[in-house]
């Protein structure tokens, strides 16, 4: 689950309108040469992940005698194709799902109820981790209950990355993997590791090089914060613990000047100055192991820094793997997804690219145990997923557009132009205005 915006929402929030004349055409009656069935698989991902699935569906057009037909995209065309699929009828038999895009596609006649495949099957449903199977469940009013409309591609923990040789260079301890930092913890340390390494009078190295859009998290719901109530009707960003982790946040840069300045970061962005060995703490994904192996330092995992709460918090993502409602083949395509999401070999085939952690509990604590690769800590990701993680704020609503809200205007608090309690003062309203339209959306849809 690639850490990107959540690019199925213009797509969700479409579906109303390209759905309803689209439902009636589907997906083709399809066959090989040799008459057999032939399933079309659209999803995105990178070199990597694409090579792993090409290994695995080709096992599992073997043991199946079909055939598949890849469609593969990058992660910023996905939806926008898949969109084109669904306005012109001829919609993927099996298809990449976003958590966000679960609630639309299932009023709008787009996924099929997979409920009766799944628990006819063999593989013990109980082992895949519960926060993914719940992420496509639905029961018309809210996810993660009622039927199956899909199986996760994988669990997404975003972990806390650190840069070993920067604190044995720098003589500081290195982080406990079992206890988070405390943020004046946190600040003191990342401060140490801020400096001029080679005297020209510049900084060339920094603590941090957080993106608000997937960090900030971390930050408030350590404190007590949120974007949203629980019952998914409220927006509560204007709250003194949701403020005082968005200053926090923002201090990072403006007050101990531990992070890039904007120029620093126009020079070069925080992802390739983590990569070059120039920042200590980065955050990290299954889906980065493969391009992380390569570093020229070693990296390991540990909790996020803790704010008044106490315990570490991260998200932890999904992305799901879904049948269209107008296959013509519903049983070999629920196979594949069953095969792709839940398999030990179509796992397999997956982790050995290092592009995510294991969907089957049992493989996934055997997988964590081994410190031949890099980060020897797995097992920080598997805590995100059993304990600390949560999903995104938007993952379960309608639509996006409330969320977005937050970070449109956001780097007037960035740049220390304006304090965090003035901003979500501000922005409480706007978002809250955008979550009844979506809130609205759904009932219309129903």
């Amino acid at each position: 689950m690639k850490a990107s915006k959540t690019i199925l929402t213009a797509a969700a929030i479409a579906l109303s309108t390209i759905v309803l004349g689209a439902c009636g055409s589907g997906s083709k009656d399809k066959s090989d040469s040799n008459g057999n069935d032939e399933l079309t698989f659209m999803f995105r991902g990178g070199e990597d992940e694409k090579k792993a699935y090409s290994a695995a569906i080709k096992k599992f057009e073997e043991a199946e005698d079909v055939k598949v037909k890849i469609i593969s995209t990058d992660a910023d065309q996905y939806a926008t194709k898949l969109q084109a699929a669904i306005s012109g009828g001829n919609l993927p038999d099996v298809f990449y799902i976003e958590q966000s895009s679960l609630m639309p596609y299932v009023d709008n006649g787009v996924l099929l109820d997979i409920t009766d495949e799944v628990e006819k099957s063999d593989f013990d449903l109980s082992n895949v981790w519960e926060y993914g199977v719940n992420s496509y469940r639905y029961d018309g009013e809210k996810v993660g209950s009622g039927a199956l409309y899909g199986l996760p591609k994988d669990v997404g923990p975003f972990a806390l990355g650190y840069n070993k040789q920067m604190f044995k260079d720098a003589g500081i301890e290195l982080p406990d993997k079992d206890k988070p930092y405390t943020w004046e913890e946190f600040a003191k340390v990342s401060q140490a590791l801020t400096k001029d390494t080679d005297g020209d009078g510049e900084l060339d190295q920094w603590a941090t090089g957080f993106n608000v859009n997937w960090s900030l998290q971390a930050f408030a719901w350590s404190n007590g914060g949120d974007w949203i109530n629980e019952d998914k009707t409220k927006v509560v960003v204007d709250t003194p613990e949701f403020a005082e982790s968005l200053q926090f946040f923002a201090d990072l840069q403006n007050k101990y000047k531990v992070t890039p300045s904007i120029s620093d970061a126009q020079t070069l962005d925080t992802y390739q100055r983590w990569m070059n060995g120039e920042i200590a703490f980065f955050p990290v994904g299954p889906w980065d192991m493969s391009t992380y192996a390569g570093l020229d330092f070693e990296y390991d995992l540990i909790p996020w820094p803790a704010g008044s709460t106490g315990r570490p918090a991260t998200y932890v993502g999904s992305l799901g793997i879904g049948v269209s409602s107008k296959t013509k083949s519903p049983e070999k395509a629920v196979k594949l997804v069953e095969y792709l999401s839940a398999s030990e070999e179509g796992q397999q085939q997956l982790v050995d690219a290092q592009i995510q952690i294991p969907n089957l509990i049992d493989m996934a604590e055997k997988w964590a145990s081994a410190t031949d690769k890099v980060p020897n800590n797995k097992e920080e990701f598997l805590q995100i997923v059993q304990d600390y993680g949560r999903p995104m704020p938007a993952a379960a609503t309608y639509n996006a557009e409330w969320y977005d809200e937050f970070f449109i205007n956001i780097q007037s608090v960035l740049d220390g132009d304006q304090t965090a309690a003035d901003y979500v003062k501000e922005v409480q309203p706007r978002m809250q205005a955008k979550l009844d339209e979506a809130i609205q959306q759904q009932e219309t849809a129903k």
